[in-house]
């Protein structure tokens, strides 16, 4: 059976977006990772400071935002916009050709609007599909994609769409074509036996382990989605998913977490 090439998805968010210094580490990190890979950024804490400044209260509900018009609007412009040309201009200045990207260019993700639920989130988007061989040519050509958290729904809406999400749905669209290494990068050092004492690392984390942390509620709720989506992943054709802080994408000594089935 023939070897399929490497590709490495990385989704970057939490506080690594907000500061500059440790954002402009991680790219230097990321520039420097050999074969073919992926950027996912999120920005949530940008978008609700950039709508407070235009007097545009966020609204919550359960952790997750409200997304009304105005909010899409701020949305579109802080992570298409603000962010993801940030990234990609500095990414450029580091020798990686990077192209950023909403679910619209080029049809690269399809979404629908959230439904069946008791809650209205407004804008916000499911993803129904994602357009590999459009992803695999541009790999192919040596460009660096780098996505936010935009998708559309074939009609001309934009829609919020969560970047945890997007980076699973790539990283499973592209296991078609690529052995696809799917990283979450975040503050924290991963996913953590205690929430109060950041040095306690699970290095390996089974489903059985998992679901039995999630009936004892030791893991934080707000990590619930993400490892859903980790092992959404790894059941559709992800060869290894890993959480951790932007550090170990240099592997090393750094901890991490390794979410395994």
């Amino acid at each position: 059976m023939e070897n399929k090439p490497k590709l490495t998805v990385v989704k970057i968010g939490g506080n690594v977006i907000d500061s500059k210094t440790a954002l402009k580490a991680f790219l230097n990190d990321f520039a420097a990772l050999n074969g073919y890979k992926i950027l996912v950024h999120g920005g949530g804490k940008i978008a609700t400071k950039t709508a407070e400044g235009l007097g545009i209260i966020p609204v919550f509900h359960e952790g997750r935002r409200i997304t009304d018009t105005p909010m899409l609007d701020v949305a579109v412009m802080t992570y298409a916009g603000l962010i993801n040309k940030d990234i990609t201009a500095q990414l450029q200045a580091l020798q990686n050709n990077a192209l950023g990207f909403t679910g619209a260019d080029g049809n690269m993700i399809l979404s629908e609007k959230r439904k069946n639920v008791a809650i209205d989130f407004g804008w916000v988007g499911d993803i129904v599909s994602v357009n590999h061989e459009l992803v695999k040519v541009l790999l192919q050509q040596n460009v660096v994609p780098v996505f936010c958290a935009i998708t559309h729904n074939g009609n001309g809406q934009l829609l919020n769409t969560n970047a945890d999400t997007i980076a699973s749905a790539l990283a499973v669209a592209c296991s078609k074509d690529f052995d696809v290494n799917l990283l979450y990068c975040f503050e924290k050092k991963g996913v953590l036996s205690n929430a109060d004492d950041n040095d306690s690392v699970i290095k390996k984390l089974t489903f059985s382990k998992y679901s039995q942390l999630r009936e004892e509620k030791v893991i934080h709720s707000g990590m619930l989605p993400k490892l859903e989506n980790c092992y959404d992943a790894l059941n559709k054709g992800v060869s290894a998913v890993y959480i951790g802080s932007p550090k170990m994408i240099k592997k090393g000594d750094t901890p991490y977490t390794q979410v395994a089935l």
